[in-house]
């Protein structure tokens, strides 16, 4: 039951939305891939192409994005390795790392975004030059910023399972439980 639910809704609907949307672009090659998709749901419909088959594709659909899934969680797991061996560093400054890499973003932030508004008030002629400089560094904050924000999230992470935190979260859930009770 589950693989014929999965095929009625998995290749079915998406070569109905990809067709619609490429239908709507004005392209040539957009608008024939539309036609193609279009004909392959009427065979999907009419049973040219087997639900079986259907069901093939879906599987290997299934397939790719637990590979994918696989691949992400051992990036997450690498990233907590890395983690659990910074703290459990007897090296002060191993342990002061992503605090002090927090202020050093925060202080350069905010010391950029200062010098912009000042040459925003005070030179307004030079506005569109300093926009397309900070267009140019984007990607570098956008790493920088990422990194921060995952020592930010995984900081919480470690101060939830923290066992002082952890037993005030019990209480909580204990708390909810109640009230919904």
């Amino acid at each position: 039951m589950l693989t014929s639910l999965i095929a009625s809704i998995g290749v079915p609907v998406l070569t109905q939305i990809v067709a619609e949307a490429l239908g709507k672009l004005d392209n040539n090659v957009a608008k024939k891939a539309s036609e193609i998709l279009k004909e392959v749901d009427l065979n999907i419909q009419t049973g040219a192409i087997s639900s079986r088959e259907v069901e093939k594709a879906n599987a290997h659909i299934l397939s790719l994005k637990k590979l994918e899934s696989d691949d992400y969680k051992e990036a997450i797991r690498q990233v907590n390795e890395t983690y659990r061996a910074e703290i459990a560093s007897h090296d002060i400054y191993i342990r002061r790392m992503r605090p002090t890499f927090g202020y050093i973003m925060a202080v350069s932030w905010g010391a950029q975004m200062l010098a912009v508004a000042y040459i925003m008030v005070f030179y307004p002629h030079l506005s569109g030059t300093v926009m397309n400089a900070l267009s140019s560094i984007s990607g570098i904050w956008a790493v920088g910023l990422s990194v921060l924000g995952i020592y930010v999230y995984k900081r919480s992470e470690e101060k939830k399972n923290s066992p002082l935190i952890r037993g005030q979260g019990d209480i909580m859930k204990k708390i909810i439980e109640n009230i919904k009770e």
